[in-house]
């Protein structure tokens, strides 16, 4: 997990260019999405934290968006994650 305000913004985009990055999370809330969730480009910088991956999301105690990954918030609202 990786907070954006511990980043810069030079290291964040060459991060994810590289596919370093794949989803971003709000921190207080515990929900993560798809890089370009509306839901999520609206969050505050200091709230934003960034996974490589799915899995290491859900380690970290985060639940799939609602609006940009709905067949994984149903599984995970259904209790199959």
């Amino acid at each position: 997990m990786l907070q954006h305000s511990k980043i810069s913004d030079s290291d964040l985009r060459n991060k994810i260019k590289n596919v370093e990055i794949c989803f971003g999370g709000n921190r207080k809330l515990k929900i993560y999405g798809t890089l370009k969730c509306k839901s999520g480009k609206r969050m505050k910088r200091e709230n934003r934290v960034f996974f490589s991956t799915q899995e290491e999301a859900q380690k970290n105690d985060f639940r799939p968006c609602g609006h940009c990954m709905k067949t994984e918030y149903q599984n995970w609202k259904n209790g199959l994650i």
